[in-house]
């Protein structure tokens, strides 16, 4: 059974509450339930993680290189600046990793427009709310 890591950066711990019409209305865990479902009916194990603090989520990607088949990742804010995180993403090479984003970053504001972590991820969901997450589930699920 594969198994996946669903890792969340800064903010989406408040997701539900936080600017809704960006983000939805549903809590983080009410997403990650409905991506455990998912991950079930395609034979798959998810497991859950967020940070608001950077050397915490770099920790939890070179930890996953050893514990997971793939990671989906909503690096929040820290998309769009963090070297660090594009250097731990590469380093777990070759582990796919999908980056996943709620709201459609290249529709928003032009610092939201750049992703320093694009070219270490397979590729980029954004814009689909919630389902972001469960096409880039769909995606390493089937990728084989």
């Amino acid at each position: 059974m594969s198994k996946y890591l669903v890792l969340n950066g800064p903010n989406i711990n408040l997701t539900g509450t936080r600017d809704p019409a960006h983000y939805g209305s549903l809590t983080l865990d009410q997403i990650n339930a409905r991506i455990a479902a998912r991950a079930a009916e395609l034979g798959a194990e998810t497991n859950f993680a967020q940070s608001n603090h950077e050397g915490e989520l770099i920790d939890i990607i070179h930890a996953a290189r050893h514990t997971y088949d793939g990671i989906i990742l909503n690096a929040g804010a820290y998309t769009h600046y963090s070297y660090a995180i594009r250097d731990a993403i590469g380093a777990i090479e070759p582990m796919p990793v999908v980056e996943v984003h709620m709201s459609n970053i290249h529709a928003r504001e032009a610092f939201r427009h750049e992703s320093v972590i694009t070219p270490v991820c397979v590729g980029q969901i954004c814009g689909f709310g919630w389902k972001s997450y469960i096409l880039a589930l769909e995606y390493l699920c089937m990728k084989d």
